[in-house]
């Protein structure tokens, strides 16, 4: 097979010319931006995918093209490895300078790619591709296709899935179908499989009722959620609210983002009875948060840290039941509220890790143990099980129902990466399995309030953190500083972090009250402001009449 890189140049300046010249890079969320620009970045990322699976020897190269909780009018792009994992950090590099040359240096670029890295460019290539369901993304898929097509890699189009299902594709077809078959119907089978049979027909039990209402945020979890209730045996009453049909943009005043940063039900939620249990996803449903009202009205969260606590609660149980020796582990980021840490180290007696910010942190971590779960506070979140605790588990089973259970919550869980429905049907089985209510699971520990402030600066690189972000080594000074502040709140812990994309620190300040909090967090702004060359306007004191 010979190629032609000038094709690649071709299809460039033919179709998918860059039209801007705004440096761009790769994240953790791969990259992100306004729909109109990202025509040329997708044929680049079509390229780099083709290059990746033949670097993999053959392997799949998922590539996503959602931009989650953004807004509707942005979109983005991101690669999924062979195991279902994040793009390698060593080619986020080179995914960013690809993108960012010249079309006129783009044929000299993927040349050097090729040499630097020693791809056989005449080796065979496989790429999946998957979009949401935001109306630009058939357009920028036909650029990862082409991108693909230009190196004559193998491309297959799945057309519109959740970002977790492109993952299970990916995994299922480079484990040769160990892990399922790479096709929705077989994702559907293994997880309602898995959930019916730990229902095995008690729909209700205790405190528990079978009823939920799920807000789609009017993107693709919408859709699928639909096709899931389409083949369940009626095991769970679902009702979808924000299903993307009519007026509604995605993520627009519902979704798990907005119910867990403003504190409050989707706009377009109906009226329910008390307790009822409601679920937000994000708009590609790879994070998912819980609420409530009360009996008063008033609106209840349960997010990423009250899900991680249920989860390793009950997997902790059926461990010990199955009188099984493994390695349990919870991993959190300094986000975490400082309850859930108390109450899973002192309750749970819980092994628990602190990571850096950011998905690849929580997963790496969390494949150090036999079973590893990991949640953001913001609902993104798996566990993950070593090839040693599910052999353990499948020979306790023989004689454990306890191991049994384990073995089809292995099923269920969508190991390679956070799954809204997946993650919901796992708490949904514990929540009946316990016999519990939302009031049971909300009263297991009273989070502490918390705040978060982005300070405006000169520049964001003159933060620098240890310690899995919660110490700042640089400026010097500053973190006695705010060592002292926090010694004057009860319950009080603070920290700051630069931003990775924006010359912003961020603050975040918990305490006993709600109005130390405030305090505290107003105090440690004023210090990042002072200290690390703050910009902005001065920060208004709490209970000013600016407030």
């Amino acid at each position: 097979m010979s190629i032609n890189l000038r094709t690649v140049y071709a299809f460039a300046r033919e179709m998918y010319p860059k039209i801007s010249t705004e440096y761009v890079q790769y994240g953790t969320a791969g990259f992100r931006g306004k729909a109109e620009f990202l025509d040329s970045v997708m044929f680049r990322m079509g390229v780099l995918a083709t290059l990746r699976s033949r670097y993999r020897g053959g392997a799949v190269i998922g590539v996503m093209i959602t931009a989650s909780h953004n807004p509707e009018p942005d979109n983005g792009v991101k690669l999924v490895d062979p195991k279902g994992e994040m793009l390698d950090a060593s080619w986020e590099s080179i995914a960013t300078d690809l993108v960012n040359v010249s079309d006129q240096e783009l044929e000299q670029h993927v040349a050097k790619i090729i040499k630097d890295n020693n791809i056989d460019i005449t080796s065979s290539s496989h790429v999946f591709v998957g979009m949401d369901n935001r109306y630009h993304s058939p357009r920028l898929l036909k650029a990862v296709a082409d991108g693909v097509i230009a190196l004559k890699g193998n491309v297959r189009e799945f057309g519109i899935v959740t970002t977790p299902m492109l993952h299970f594709f990916v995994v299922a077809a480079n484990t040769k179908e160990a892990y399922g078959k790479p096709t929705e119907e077989a994702y559907y089978e293994k997880l309602i499989g898995a959930f019916e049979s730990l229902r095995n027909g008690q729909l209700e039990n205790g405190n528990y009722k079978n009823n939920v209402v799920f807000d789609g945020a009017n993107g693709v979890g919408a859709r699928k959620m639909l096709q899931f209730i389409k083949r369940m045996n009626k095991s769970l009453n679902i009702s979808v609210i924000n299903q993307g049909i009519g007026p509604g943009k995605i993520n627009d005043e519902c979704g798990a983002d907005y119910v867990k940063v403003q504190q409050r039900p989707p706009i377009s939620m109906p009226i329910v009875e008390p307790f009822t249990r409601c679920v937000s996803v994000d708009g590609d449903a790879d994070r998912v948060v819980y609420f409530f009202t009360n009996d008063k009205g008033e609106f209840q969260l349960l997010d990423g840290d009250r899900i991680a606590t249920l989860v390793a609660g009950y997997l902790m149980d059926l461990v010990t039941r199955s009188e099984i020796d493994l390695r349990l582990g919870l991993v959190q980021t300094a986000y975490a509220n400082g309850a859930s840490t108390d109450y899973i180290v002192n309750e749970l007696k819980f092994p628990v890790s602190c990571v850096p910010t950011g998905v690849k942190h929580l997963h790496h971590k969390a494949l150090e143990y036999d079973i590893g779960v990991y949640f953001e506070a913001n609902g993104h979140g798996t566990i993950v099980f070593s090839d040693h605790a599910k052999a353990t588990i499948a020979t306790a089973s023989e004689t454990k129902d306890s191991a049994k259970t384990l073995l089809l919550l292995i099923d269920l869980i969508n190991e390679t990466v956070g799954d809204a429905i997946s993650d919901m049907l796992l708490v949904e089985t514990i929540l009946n399995h316990k016999g519990w209510d939302v009031k049971d699971w909300i009263s297991t520990y009273n989070d502490l309030p918390n705040r978060q402030l982005k300070i405006k600066v000169q520049d964001r690189n003159v933060i620098e953190t240890t310690n899995a972000e919660r110490d700042c080594v640089k400026p010097e000074g500053l973190q006695t500083e705010i060592n002292k502040v926090v010694s004057n709140y009860k319950r009080g812990r603070s920290f700051v972090r630069p931003s990775g994309t924006e010359d912003i620190v961020r603050v975040y300040a918990e305490a006993a009250t709600k109005e130390d909090t405030e305090n505290l967090a107003y105090e440690v702004g004023v210090l990042v402001q002072r200290l690390a060359g703050g910009v902005g306007p001065e920060l208004t004191q709490p209970g000013s009449a600016h407030l």
